[in-house]
């Protein structure tokens, strides 16, 4: 572990509170302080939810109600909305936070990273958690610099897969610029952190540059683009399945606001201005490219529609893949508003029999992927559905879709036959897991969306940032909600001793279920499994 960051992350809680708290609003720079005053509204109420929690029995002897279709409803543990956090994040030796996709033993830089985000709001009613968070944004910082093509890496820091894929190292920058308008806190402006930004700015400006300035090569059906569009060549989608064309929208998307997001922190981490420029510049390109060479006119389909992807040259793709970034959560991501015309009209055609991926069977219909056998579809595209409704109809509908197919210990499979839900792949899947709480955080418990644009409003000017309907519209009972919510947190950090890792401790892991330590020893081959023995 670095002098740096060991210095950073052994602030203690009381500390790091009052940073977070009060130094806020005169470290930001103008463009996030409104973001910041708001964040110190959500503090307050999380302050108080925590108090509530604190008064409550432990949130085992509770359940969450959860509305379904039909006047029905179900009751969930709301324990199983922290499941992700407490058996797949890793504390390592250097001080960092590996964390496991789930059932395969490597950490993705998209994955890891998003199954972080839901649980960034909760850092200020338990500072420990910074610790943990922050160890999962150095690591990956780290992993970049390991090699900036690749979309995932061992616990040792190896190479696990190297698919360039051109939105996986925006996941990591999107995760730190929450943190941080989240928490108002420095600890992450490492030098590993700064060459982060540094390393995916040149990555995408080289990429953006394929044909005369990458390296990379992958045996792949064409290799023919346009290289005039000003976006960025992508070997890769996010379902680590081949492009069809080399110019993914929803990467592009994506990418243009992470761009965004190195600009602000490059400036108020390290006066980086020349980064920021160029960051800027660079997602200027991308957001002009994805207006000239993204979207099409197809009367027959509403209007104009955005392609999944295209080549530049008039060849365009339309469909849409479960996995995100894709099309529907185009909203989530901040690229545009839920009731934008060209949004609306494209998510038609993304969930209609024009998408080539568009499931419908007894039990469930929605998105699937190339990944996946055909007929399959994947609870993350039913979440990223739900996530950028505008109906509480819809949202009712994709909830109990989920609540009807998931695993009898209510975790989220990676897909299952929609025809027949008891097949299914992969037993559970930790960034389904995570979204899926963010969305139950958001329609039961009324929680804000934490924006990824550094605007706190979209890409696309004059849209606002659209919101998740809730499914539980009586303000009391939201705020029962977020009391069992932050009741379970409390009881899983008791459970584990009062933390969640032990910074700089090799092979120690904290047990929920006896509130002691346990030493484990680390698996040696690199592509075993790890299991917290929490679980």
């Amino acid at each position: 572990m670095t002098n740096e960051f060991r210095a950073a992350t052994r602030l203690g809680a009381a500390d790091r509170t009052g940073e977070r708290a009060w130094g806020m609003g005169a470290e930001l720079p103008q463009e996030g302080r409104v973001i910041a005053w708001v964040a110190h509204a959500r503090k307050i109420a999380a302050a108080l939810a925590v108090v509530l929690a604190l008064s409550t029995p432990p949130a085992r002897s509770q359940s969450l109600i959860v509305p379904l279709t039909g006047h029905r409803a179900r009751s969930i543990e709301p324990a199983s909305l922290f499941h992700t956090l407490f058996s797949d994040f890793f504390s390592e030796r250097d001080g960092t936070t590996y964390v496991q996709t789930g059932d395969i033993p490597a950490m993705w830089l998209r994955d890891s990273s998003a199954q972080t985000i839901p649980y960034v709001r909760f850092v200020s009613g338990y500072p420990i958690l910074a610790v943990r968070l922050l160890g999962v944004i150095e690591r990956n910082a780290r992993n970049v610099a390991a090699d900036p093509h690749a979309n995932a890496f061992t616990a040792n820091y190896r190479v696990w897969e190297r698919k360039w894929e051109a939105d996986s190292p925006a996941w990591p920058v999107l995760l730190a610029w929450i943190f941080r308008q989240q928490t108002g806190t420095r600890a992450l402006f490492t030098a590993a952190f700064h060459r982060e930004l540094r390393m995916s700015v040149e990555v995408w400006r080289c990429e953006q540059l394929h044909a005369r300035c990458s390296r990379y090569h992958a045996d792949l059906p064409t290799e023919t683009s346009n290289p005039d569009t000003g976006m960025v060549w992508s070997a890769y989608r996010p379902s680590d399945d081949a492009v069809r064309y080399h110019f993914n929208i929803p990467q592009e998307a994506i990418v243009a606001i992470a761009l965004r997001a190195v600009a602000v922190l490059a400036v108020d981490g390290y006066n980086d201005r020349n980064l920021a420029n160029e960051a800027n510049s660079m997602a200027s390109e991308i957001e002009d490219g994805i207006e000239l060479y993204g979207r099409a006119w197809r009367p027959e389909l509403g209007g104009w529609v955005y392609a999944y992807e295209t080549d530049g040259y008039g060849a365009q793709l339309f469909a849409d893949d479960a996995n995100i970034p894709n099309l529907i959560a185009m909203p989530y991501i901040g690229w545009c508003s839920a009731t934008d015309p060209v949004y609306l009209d494209t998510r038609g055609l993304a969930l209609s029999s024009a998408n080539p991926w568009y499931y419908k069977g007894i039990y469930a219909s929605g998105l699937g992927s190339e990944h996946t056998p055909p007929g399959y579809v994947w609870p993350l595209g039913i979440v990223g559905r739900a996530l950028t409704a505008t109906s509480s109809q819809e949202v009712a509908a994709s909830v109990t879709t989920l609540a009807e197919t998931d695993s009898k210990d209510g975790l989220i499979h990676e897909s299952f036959n929609a025809g027949a839900y008891w097949a299914f792949t992969r037993a559970e899947f930790g960034w389904a897991n995570a979204l899926y709480a963010e969305l139950l955080f958001r329609t039961l418990a009324g929680f804000s969306a934490m924006p990824f644009t550094t605007s706190g409003t979209p890409v696309l000017p004059f849209e606002p940032l659209s919101s998740t309907p809730v499914i539980v519209i009586e303000p009391i009972l939201q705020l029962d909600n977020t009391t069992l919510i932050y009741a379970a947190l409390n009881q899983l950090l008791i459970e584990a001793g009062g933390r969640t890792i032990v910074p700089g401790a090799p092979g120690v892991v904290m047990s929920r279920s006896a509130g002691s330590v346990r030493r484990t020893p680390r698996p040696r081959a690199q592509n075993r499994l790890r299991r917290n023995p929490a679980t």
